[in-house]
C-alpha cells in the first residue's frame, strides 16, 4: 500500500471510529473491562509498528482530522496519536 492508497485512510478512519465507539459506550452496551482490554490491544499493536509506519499513521490521522467536518470526530482524530502514546503530548 502506498501513501496514496485509498485503503490506508479508510482503514485508519474505521480503526479510530471503533476505538471512539468503545470509549463512548455505556456499561450496558459493552462491558467496560472488555472495552479497555480491546483499546489497550489496539494501542499495543500500533506501538509495535516500526517508527516509519507510526509516523505514516500519525500523518494519515492528521490528514483525516484536517478534512473532518464533525468537530468532535476531528478532535478525536487529532488526539488519537497522543492518547495511545504514538506522539508526545501536545503543548498547551
Amino acid at each position: 500500500m502506498t501513501d496514496r492508497d485509498p485503503l490506508v485512510p479508510a482503514l485508519t478512519g474505521l480503526l479510530v471510529d471503533v476505538v471512539w465507539w468503545l470509549e463512548s459506550c455505556g456499561d450496558e452496551e459493552v462491558d467496560p473491562d472488555s472495552a479497555v482490554k480491546m483499546m489497550e490491544g489496539v494501542g499495543g499493536v500500533l506501538l509495535q509498528l516500526p517508527s516509519d509506519l507510526r509516523r505514516r499513521l500519525v500523518q494519515v490521522l492528521a490528514d483525516l482530522a484536517e478534512a473532518e467536518q464533525d468537530p468532535a470526530r476531528r478532535e478525536f482524530l487529532e488526539l488519537f496519536p497522543f492518547s495511545i502514546g504514538m506522539a508526545e503530548e501536545q503543548e498547551s
